[in-house]
This record gives structure tokens, C-alpha cells and sequence, in this order.
């Protein structure tokens, strides 16, 4: 939930307003795509709702905890229980396989015991089951997408956020991604909060959200 959030950065000595008085509300098991032009604001609501960044002005909720209220460590927690998110830019680790890459969120969170099975298996899900032990650099851009995407997953997370999720990738895994995203949300009841310009992706939420100069326009 978002309570009258703001979002400004200072350039060349002058406030630069991102995003202003944004209120949005968003129910448990709920699919939500997020649509606008470039520059609008998008993927900046999107790390402010999940936690990745604080707002300037007004309140976030995160699985019912302001989340101003908590430090880094706490907000890291919950974030680590709660939250999966598949960024535009990937943020594998360099230096981890696709299969360590996808493993790391169940090692954080202490799922020591079937963390190398599950990965693999979300991997496999994602057509990559052949590329475990490849690393980011030996994978293309597409391939880099599906282990962000595994890496999110992984968890069942309670709350997924995803930027673009697919931007980088062909028709048929598109699709494939598009399935995997809802079955996720059918089946743990995941509330899906989805940054999209894939009209496909779009057609299948819930609600659209659109932004404009920062601002919603329509709900």
C-alpha cells in the first residue's frame, strides 16, 4: 500500500519530482500491471513498493508493516521473507553459476536442505535445466532474464515484483513466462505487481495501473 508517496532526487541544484502523491492500494493475491510512457516513474514505484528504496514523502506498506519504521537489517528480513523481484538490469551475481545464482534467496533464507533440487528444477521450468553451471557471461541476454526470473520463483514468495519480466525474451518463452507467472499467482495466491509494456502480460492482470509524469491517471 501506498499512502500520498513521493519521490523527488536533486540535479544540478533543483528538485527533480519523480513520483507525486501516489495512493494505491493492492489486496492479497491480487495481479496488478503497472503501464506508461518511458520516464513516468514506473520502476520507481516498484522498488519503493517492494522495499528497495524510500520514498521522500508518505508511507509504504509492505505485507501489512510501514515500512519506515524499520532499519535496514528489518526491512532486509522482511524483504527476504516475503518479496521476489525480477529487475530490468538482471542483478545476477557475476561470480555465481545460474544454479547458485537461483540457490542464493533459499540459502539466505536458511533452506539449506533442498535449495541445489529446487533450484534446479526452476531452472529446468524455465528452459535452462542444460546451463546450471554457466555463468552470467556465458549467457545471453534472454537466458539472464529466465535465471532472474528462476531466482524469483524459487521461494514462492508472498509479494512478486517484476520490471519488465518480458523484455528480453522470445514469443514462446515469453509465453512460457507469462503461464509461469500466473500459475504462481493461482496457486500460492502470489500478488503479482508487473512494470509491462507486453500487451499479453497486461491482458492477463487483474487491474491496470497507468502512471503519467509520475502521477496515476487511471486505476
Amino acid at each position: 500500500m501506498a499512502k500520498r508517496v513521493g519521490k523527488w532526487v536533486e540535479s544540478a541544484g533543483e528538485r527533480v519530482d519523480i513520483l507525486t502523491g501516489v495512493d494505491l492500494a493492492i489486496k492479497q493475491g491480487e495481479s496488478v500491471g503497472v503501464v506508461g510512457t518511458s520516464g513516468s516513474g514506473k520502476s520507481t514505484l516498484l522498488g519503493l513498493l517492494a522495499g528497495l528504496d524510500r520514498p521522500s514523502d508518505g508511507e509504504i506498506e509492505l505485507d501489512g508493516r510501514c515500512l519506515s519504521g524499520l532499519d535496514e537489517d528489518a526491512l532486509a528480513r522482511l524483504r527476504a521473507q516475503t518479496v521476489g523481484f525480477v529487475f530490468q538490469s538482471f542483478q545476477l551475481l557475476p561470480s555465481f553459476t545460474a544454479l547458485e545464482n537461483v540457490m542464493l534467496p533459499l540459502e539466505l533464507a536458511g533452506r539449506l536442505d533442498d535449495a541445489q533440487d529446487r533450484a534446479r528444477q526452476m531452472l529446468a521450468r524455465v528452459g535452462l535445466g542444460h546451463r546450471l553451471g554457466h555463468y552470467p557471461r556465458q549467457l545471453s541476454g534472454g537466458e539472464q532474464q529466465r535465471v532472474a526470473l528462476a531466482r524469483a520463483f524459487v521461494t514462492v514468495p508472498a509479494i512478486l515484483f517484476a520490471d519488465e519480466p518480458t523484455g528480453n525474451l522470445d514469443n514462446r518463452t515469453s509465453q512460457t513466462v507469462i503461464d509461469m507467472l500466473f500459475d504462481l499467482n493461482h496457486e500460492h495466491r502470489t500478488t503479482l505487481v508487473l512494470v509491462t509494456h507486453d500487451a499479453r502480460l497486461a491482458s492477463r492482470c487483474d487491474r491496470l495501473i497507468r502512471l503519467e509524469a509520475g502521477r496515476i491517471l487511471e486505476s
